[in-house]
């Protein structure tokens, strides 16, 4: 990344739209510089690929020609980049398996290609579900067996091993699964529900592509989610990595079912107009080497950056050279292919801020400070790939979603490139979660600081849109607890019964989990996301079978009975989830103005804010309920509630008449023309809507 546009004075890369982010945060002025700089490497990548290959259209297609591929008349074409290996050769069942008998010819700028003809019957030498391997010649001699980095289907036989296989998947036709339904158009306002093929059976067994488009989708179609977020898609050796550490970036795992059945799956997606996201893992890549990308070509530098620079400090993983020509074809044509060959509709980016900066994130406290953003900390190899990464999604596929998964709050990450962002739709609200566990590990239901509760929710760039989540998969992972389990915890066990004695602990386990559920998603951000199993306060924590735990599936699974059996409370709970999400889609307040807090009374613990026309009341303290409290609101009327906490129906004690209406008196209070008298009980939400 050292081409024309760094040579430059800074100030003189033109950015077609840098006024905008200006004039949008003046504290931004002061690093104009930095910002132009990053957009002419940004610009001069762009040109450097399409100077090379026509356009990014022809180069983001590069799983055309790479990989192995059969063609129409039955001949094979193998296309490999390994510019460290002295020789290359194709092994597997069709040559029985001789090491070198099949060479590739050696071609310009580190690439090889094989050529195979049809069988002398018309048939191909590479048969459907054929195991191959590639053998890398290193420099000093030595043999090595490797998976293809394009390699599509990799299988995995525990009983052998847990190393994959590569298999050639070339489908008869018939057999290829053809979608039936068109692609949803991107939401306007996007509910989020992150899910795990895996673990979403009951059983004790690795659940499958299609047993969750059968029996999970209508689940979370019932429950009012727009979009799914699918993780550990991309193959992983490791299945208690959750897929972060990934091997094979073309294959989709072959633990859940077949290519085809993961279409199937996001074609049933898509026939619920379900908006369909991949959790992509572009940080970093597993340092497996027999089935992974990790010293494809022998040397440490395929893919990678060599040396220290290349290793992940705490992953114990590897990390691309994102200046690197052919990684750019590499990770551009897989964001491309899983788009084009199974239909996802958008990207959720996960360890982005590791992108973002040589200190990977880690050991680093981010206050806020612009000069953390603009120094020699930041990655700009890594920002500048984001940010063409994100250009050439958006601009070919206009429906296109990007989510950034940062912690560090840099600016301009959800803005557009052409302003002289980084170009990603929406980065995840994650101090939201860590905030709520904070509370309920260490201060006193007493104690809770209503304005920091506030200043968390709301504390996000302006015009910088957020997911906003209570907890995530991070949450629910041994070692910690889902929200019901740090509220509950061993009473889930006995006490979740609608016929047991009341409960004090479940009470207010119920009470909390509805109120944090509910100002979350309507404070918190511009999305919303919900991991499976928690819409309904999923007990205990998530662990994959390993070692330490005898294998077991035991944690790695979803107990949906709890929410589907009518005698225990966990539906209320799931009741709750459902119908905020119901009155979002009504009301959308998910994209509307951020909402504006009136009140966060800290003696009260009450919080009141307005959203979307929408009155929002929240009473966090453990006792204390209030008549006649007095509450703010813009338009004057006649307001009635609209759901509320304290309903049976989801756990609560039937202390609000919802007949009742609320008449405003043209009296200015907390910032507002009008208000209104209002009941709030302890630890209840209310909401509050015009009647019509």
């Amino acid at each position: 990344m050292n081409g024309k546009w760094s040579t430059m004075d800074p100030l003189d890369i033109e950015v077609p739209e840098i006024k905008n982010l200006l004039e949008r945060d003046g504290y931004l002025k002061p690093y104009e510089a930095d910002i132009r700089r990053r957009y002419g490497l940004f610009k001069d990548v762009i040109e450097r690929i399409e100077s090379g290959e026509q356009s990014l259209y022809n180069f983001s297609k590069s799983y055309e020609n790479f990989g192995i591929h059969i063609n129409d008349d039955n001949s094979v074409i193998a296309r490999e980049w390994a510019p460290g290996a002295q020789e290359l050769f194709l092994t597997g069942d069709f040559n029985e398996w001789n090491r070198t008998k099949t060479p590739f010819k050696k071609l310009d700028f580190g690439k090889w290609e094989l050529k195979i003809d049809a069988n002398p019957d018309g048939s191909c030498a590479l048969k459907h579900n054929s195991e191959v391997k590639i053998i890398v010649k290193s420099q000093n001699g030595e043999l090595l067996e490797r998976l293809s980095p394009w390699a599509t289907y990799v299988t995995q036989n525990r009983a052998e091993g847990t190393t994959f296989k590569q298999r050639i998947w070339h489908p008869k036709p018939e057999n290829v699964y053809k979608a039936k339904h068109p692609k949803p158009k991107k939401p306007k306002s996007l509910r989020i529900y992150e899910c795990h093929v895996g673990i979403a059976t009951q059983e004790l067994k690795v659940g499958t592509y299609l047993e969750f488009a059968k029996n999970t989708i209508p689940r979370i179609v019932k429950q009012g989610y727009n979009a799914i977020q699918l993780m550990a898609i991309m193959e992983h050796a490791y299945y208690a990595s959750f897929g972060y550490q990934v091997t094979s970036f073309y294959a989709v795992s072959s633990r859940y079912g077949t290519p085809e059945e993961l279409k199937e799956l996001i074609d049933v997606a898509h026939e619920n107009n379900l908006y369909v996201l991949l959790d992509v893992v572009h940080s970093h890549a597993s340092k497996n080497t027999l089935d992974g990308l990790n010293m494809f070509d022998g040397t440490d530098a395929c893919f990678f950056h060599s040396g220290h620079r290349g290793d992940h400090p705490l992953w114990d993983s590897r990390l691309f050279n994102y200046a690197d020509y052919e990684v750019l074809r590499f990770l551009l044509s897989n964001l491309r292919w899983y788009i084009e060959e199974y239909g996802f509709d958008g990207y959720r980016f996960d360890g982005v801020t590791s992108m973002l900066y040589h200190s990977r994130g880690f050991g680093q406290g981010f206050s806020g400070h612009y000069d953390e953003y603009y120094n020699l900390n930041v990655d700009v190899e890594g920002v500048v790939y984001l940010m063409v990464a994100n250009h050439f999604l958006h601009s070919l596929y206009p429906e296109m979603i990007t989510i950034a998964e940062d912690v560090s709050g840099m600016p301009g990450v959800c803005r557009p490139v052409a302003e002289g962002g980084v170009g990603f739709d929406y980065r995840l609200g994650m101090a939201i979660p860590d905030k709520w566990i904070k509370l309920l590990k260490e201060v006193k239901d007493d104690d809770w600081k209503m304005g920091e509760i506030c200043w968390t929710l709301s504390n996000r760039r302006w015009m910088e849109k957020t997911v906003a989540y209570s907890e995530s998969h991070d949450q629910a992972l041994v070692g910690d607890k889902t929200l019901a389990f740090w509220l509950m915890d061993k009473e889930m066990y006995w006490s979740m019964s609608v016929t047991s004695p009341p409960n004090q602990i479940i009470d207010r386990g119920i009470a909390l989990h509805n109120i944090i559920t509910l100002i979350t998603h309507a404070l918190g951000g511009e999305a919303y996301l919900n991991f499976i199993g928690n819409e309904f306060g999923h007990p205990e924590w998530l662990d994959f079978p390993r070692a330490g735990n005898s294998d077991s599936y035991h944690y790695a699974r979803r107990q949906w009975n709890l929410a589907d059996d009518e005698l225990l409370k966990y539906k209320f709970i799931n009741n709750w989830d459902r119908e905020i999400n119901k009155l979002e889609e009504k009301y959308g307040w998910l994209h509307a103005n951020p909402g504006y807090v009136s009140c966060k009374h800290e003696d009260d613990k009450v919080i009141i804010f307005d959203r979307a026309g929408l009155v929002f009341a929240f009473n966090f303290h453990p006792t204390k309920s209030f008549t006649d409290y007095s509450v703010g609101v813009d338009s004057p009327g006649t307001y009635k509630i609209i759901l509320n906490s304290d309903d049976t129906n989801f756990g609560g004690h039937n202390r609000l008449d919802t007949n009742v209406s609320h008449f405003t008196k043209p009296e200015p209070f907390s910032g507002k023309p009008h208000r209104m008298l209002a009941y709030i009980p302890c630890r209840t939400a209310i909401i509050y809507a015009l009647d019509a």
